[in-house]
């Protein structure tokens, strides 16, 4: 599941400081980072991502690689535990230049996972690292209906796409979230997309499960002309087969992204 990815050339580590952490909703907060080395950098948007980079528990500094691009990945693997830091991938939620600021929002899941440990106890002053992934939502010229897909692991990235996208962009967006409190009622989104939200609240399903049914279940998704769906690998791929053997839509027309997999751990 590797999707087309439009990437800045000369990508290289950033150091930044956390500024501010605030608490969005039961399951999501927004940490603002910053600092001088975004002087230069840009953000479309869109799903820009970036590797987030943060400190192991008891690591006295946070370590970034110094090697652009790619080589930064062998570099960092290289480094013993107690130097390594922890790298996962993330969207950014907003971009203020003027300000040499920019958001990361986090789907909080108690201390399962290092990103969302770190992420809930993070204050202003501590230390991160943010490095250029790119973007892959690249629909085609022409393409003015589309469906977006996501559980809360894509949330900000599908917030983030509505928030840039034309005014005249229709079509459908399936959310699926931990709780009715996360739903968001202040989107910024073009008045011809319909946004169905969808909230788990405590059923033993696996996430991405209850959006993947609904979009099964949508009477008419008016035959979309690009397709982005994000998420739980088995939502991801689940949506792809059904647009494709149900919907006769076109792989070509169909971004799917795997961000991560229930019951596996990313890797340290």
């Amino acid at each position: 599941m590797i999707p087309k990815i439009k990437r800045a050339k000369g990508r290289r580590p950033l150091p930044l400081k956390v500024r501010a952490n605030v608490q969005l909703s039961p399951s999501f907060n927004r940490l603002t980072l910053g600092g001088p080395a975004l002087a230069d950098f840009t953000s479309p948007g869109l799903d820009h991502g970036v590797r987030l980079f943060f400190p192991r528990e008891g690591q006295p500094a946070l370590w970034l690689p110094s090697f652009k691009n790619d080589a930064w990945m062998p570099e960092t693997l290289l480094q013993p535990a107690s130097r390594r830091p922890w790298v996962r991938n993330y969207t950014i939620r907003d971009h203020r230049p003027d300000q040499q600021e920019l958001d990361i929002e986090f789907a909080l899941h108690g201390d399962e996972g290092p990103a969302s440990a770190w992420a809930a106890r993070a204050r202003p002053g501590d230390p991160a690292g943010i490095m250029d992934e790119g973007y892959t939502y690249l629909p085609p010229d022409g393409a003015d209906r589309q469906l977006l897909v996501g559980d809360e692991s894509a949330l900000p990235a599908i917030l983030s796409i509505l928030g840039t996208a034309s005014a005249g962009l229709t079509g459908q967006v399936f959310l699926e979230v931990p709780l009715a409190g996360d739903i968001r009622g202040d989107i910024v989104c073009p008045a011809g997309v319909q946004v169905t939200w969808l909230s788990r609240d405590g059923a033993a399903t696996v996430p991405g499960a209850l959006a993947l049914q609904a979009v099964k279940d949508a009477p008419d998704l008016g035959k979309p002309s690009y397709a982005w769906i994000a998420g739980e690998s088995k939502l991801a791929t689940g949506v792809r087969r059904h647009l494709v053997n149900e919907r006769h839509i076109e792989k070509r027309d169909i971004a799917f992204i795997g961000y991560w997999r229930h019951g596996r751990p990313s890797p340290g």
